[in-house]
C-alpha cells in the first residue's frame, strides 16, 4: 500500500511548466528521498501534495484516496523557508500551529511540553522566536511540524543551520517516528544525508521524473564494474598488461573490468602471482555520482 501516489500530475505558471506528467508512488512506512537540482520542480510538487496549490492535470492520492482538505491534518510539512512569527513566544506559537492541525489547546500544550522536554528546551516557552538562534528556531519548527503526529512527514532541508549534535538529534527523531509508522519524504541537496537516511529515492529534473527506485538497486544499476583490491607486494606485471587500471595507491589498486572480464578471474590472477589479498570489493557509485550523471544526461536529451 502506498501512502502517496502522484498520477500524471502537471503544473504550469504562465508559459513555464514546473512539473510535467509525473507518476510517483511512495510506499507506506518508508523514508523516501525527493531529489533534484535547483528549479527541478520539487517544491512545486510538495506544494501540490500539501494542498497549497493544485495540479493542472492528474491527481494525487493520500492513503489510497484522492487528496481532500482533511488529509492535510495527516501531513506534516517543514518547508526550506521557515515560517515562524518572530514576535510570538515559542509556546504560544506552537499551540497556535497545533490548533490549526485540529488539536485542542490542552492536548497541544501537553504534547508540545513533552517534545520540549525531549529536546531539552523546556525553558524556551516564554522566549520570543527572534531571541533564538537559527538552530534553535529550527528545533521549534520541527516540533511544530510533528506535534500532531502526522502519517506523512515532508521535510525540506531539515538540517539547515543545525550543528552536528542537533543534526543527530533530529535524525534520531525522524527514525523513531518512522519506526512508529510515519512515512517520510526527505528533500535535500546533501547527497550523503540521503544515502544515510533514505531507502528509496526519486530524482526530478526540469519538472520530469528521470529516476526512481530503491537505493541499493540504483547503485547496482549504475555501477561501472570497478573493483578495489588491497594487496601486499609489487603489482604483478600480468595485471598491468591485461587489466584497465583506474587508480594505484601504495597498498591498493582500482581496476575497471571490461564486459568480458570476470572478477573471480581477477582475484585468481592476484593469487596466482603470490599476492596476499587484504581487500577485494566492488566499488559502487555514490548517490552524488549518480545524481550528476543522470541530471547531465537528462539535460543533454532536452537540448537535443
Amino acid at each position: 500500500m502506498n501512502i502517496l501516489e502522484l498520477q500524471g500530475i502537471s503544473k504550469s505558471f504562465g508559459d513555464f511548466q514546473a512539473v510535467r506528467q509525473v507518476d510517483l508512488n511512495v510506499p507506506k512506512g518508508i523514508i523516501y528521498g525527493l531529489l533534484g537540482p535547483n528549479g527541478a520542480g520539487k517544491t512545486t510538487m510538495i506544494r501540490m501534495i500539501t494542498g497549497i496549490t493544485g495540479p493542472d492535470e492528474g491527481r494525487i492520492l493520500v492513503d489510497g484516496a484522492p487528496l481532500r482538505e482533511d488529509h492535510i491534518r495527516d501531513i506534516g510539512y517543514m518547508p526550506e523557508e521557515r515560517g515562524l512569527y518572530k514576535k510570538m513566544k515559542v509556546g504560544d506559537q506552537l499551540i497556535y500551529l497545533a490548533r490549526l492541525k485540529g488539536m485542542s489547546s490542552a492536548e497541544a500544550k501537553a504534547k508540545i511540553k513533552a517534545w520540549m522536554e525531549r529536546f531539552d528546551v523546556k525553558d524556551w516557552w516564554d522566549k520570543k522566536i527572534e531571541e533564538l538562534s537559527k538552530g534553535m528556531q529550527q528545533k521549534v519548527q520541527f516540533i511544530a511540524t510533528v506535534v500532531h503526529e502526522p502519517k506523512l512527514l515532508i521535510l525540506d532541508e531539515p538540517f539547515s543551520g543545525l550543528d552536528p549534535i542537533n543534526t543527530n538529534l533530529i535524525k534520531d527523531e525522524i527514525h523513531r517516528m518512522n519506526e512508529a509508522g510515519t512515512s517520510v519524504i526527505f528533500s535535500t541537496h546533501r547527497m550523503e544525508q540521503v544515502e544515510e537516511i533514505c531507502e528509496q529515492i526519486a530524482l526530478v529534473n526540469k519538472g520530469k521524473l528521470i529516476l526512481t527506485g530503491p537505493m541499493q538497486v540504483l547503485k547496482d544499476q549504475f555501477k561501472k564494474h570497478v573493483f578495489k583490491v588491497g594487496f601486499s607486494g609489487p603489482l604483478p606485471e600480468s595485471i598491468r598488461m591485461n587489466y584497465q587500471i583506474d587508480t594505484v595507491q601504495q597498498d591498493w589498486i582500482k581496476i575497471k573490468l571490461e564486459p568480458e572480464q570476470d572478477s573471480n578471474q581477477l582475484l585468481q590472477e592476484f593469487l596466482k602471482q603470490g599476492c596476499r589479498i587484504t581487500l577485494f570489493q566492488e566499488v559502487l557509485p555514490t548517490l552524488n555520482e549518480i545524481f550528476i550523471e543522470q541530471v547531465g544526461e537528462s539535460n543533454r536529451q532536452l537540448i537535443h
